[in-house]
């Protein structure tokens, strides 16, 4: 019995799906992986000016999709929904209230996210300024700020004011997020406004990674020791980082970032020296485990933004340590073809 288990290793060989696609109908679609730094953590007084060379270049990919990495209004809803699973305050890091939008269009979050759904289906060719603001207050409801702020930005600039669903505290909400440093925002957003598209894709995903942990101090030690034996590369790193902001120069910045060695020195220094950790609890694996769950479940996102959409050119712009997964996972989906970022960034 144990020779017919295990002697015949052709039952258990795996099946090879790399080729699935070989005679698939019609061009691959093309989705571009752009790594970003978190421009929340650069200075107030940074110039939003200078990401124009980046944008024009992501431009010209034109894509018809783009993917952000923010978390939807679904799951803010659902981690609201269940405080056993994601504490009394859900999501709260990642999710702003949306109280005042709800008094401005008498829409609560799965009410906005419906009518946001319905308004979509049939949006016209040449959207008035009214459907323009109308829109934007629903995504408000809908905890989609990045989507309003597409629309706001299509709007010509004596049009962005109140009306049809937006009072003034959406109106100010909206112009601080103009000057909010967000790469969602400032790059995703911008971009889309200029390229005619609706909204962008919050993919972001947290539901999976919220490891149950019993020491929490131990664990938050064990990989914060297993980072410091990878410090020095990773300094080096960070101070070629820092120079290129210093200067101003962001497209030489996300060129750098985007760049394979870097990549994968960044994923060795933070993932690979966690995975060498020795503590008896294998803090660094659970550490690793929850970031790869949070991966798989956004790239099923991104996947699902681009589903109906066969051909599309999709943009998924994320922080940088994110890409080395999301390039190697989308690259598995059957018909897609993984675009090279340093390619499009030149």
């Amino acid at each position: 019995m144990l020779i017919g288990l295990f002697g015949c290793s052709d039952a258990f060989a795996q099946v090879d799906l790399s080729t699935l696609d070989r005679r698939m109908a019609g061009p691959p679609t093309q989705v571009l992986v752009l790594g970003s730094v978190h421009l929340s953590g650069l200075p107030k007084d940074f110039k939003h000016d200078s990401l124009a060379p980046v944008i024009d270049r992501l431009a010209a990919f034109k894509p018809e999709v783009i993917t952000i990495e923010a978390i939807s209004g679904e799951q803010c809803d659902l981690a609201a929904r269940h405080p056993a699973i994601y504490g009394a305050q859900g999501m709260a890091p990642y999710c702003r209230k949306t109280d005042a939008a709800k008094a401005a269009t008498g829409l609560d979050a799965p009410a906005a996210i419906a009518e946001a759904h319905k308004i979509l289906k049939h949006w016209p060719a040449a959207p008035s300024p009214a459907q323009r603001r109308h829109l934007a207050a629903v995504f408000m409801a809908a905890n989609d700020k990045a989507s309003a702020l597409v629309q706001w930005l299509q709007l010509p600039q004596a049009e962005r004011r109140s009306g049809d669903g937006l009072d003034d505290v959406l109106v100010a909400s909206l112009e601080k997020a103009m000057l909010h440093n967000d790469e969602s925002l400032q790059i995703g957003a911008r971009l889309a406004a200029r390229l005619g598209l609706q909204r962008l894709h919050a993919t972001d995903d947290h539901t999976g990674d919220n490891v149950a942990i019993a020491d929490e101090a131990a664990y938050g030690k064990a990989v914060q020791t297993a980072w410091e034996a990878a410090a020095a590369p990773m300094g080096q790193i960070h101070e070629r980082e820092e120079a290129l902001i210093k200067s101003g120069d962001m497209l030489a910045l996300y060129r750098y970032v985007n760049r394979p060695d870097v990549l994968r020195t960044v994923v060795d220094g933070d993932f690979g020296s966690a995975l060498r950790d020795t503590s008896p609890e294998h803090y660094g694996r659970l550490y690793v485990a929850g970031w790869e769950t949070r991966n798989l479940r956004m790239v099923a996102n991104i996947r699902e933004a681009f589903r109906e959409r066969p051909a599309a050119r999709v943009l998924s712009i994320v922080g940088r340590t994110h890409k080395p997964w999301f390039d190697n996972l989308l690259g598995q989906m059957q018909g897609v073809e993984i675009v090279d970022a340093e390619r499009v960034l030149k």
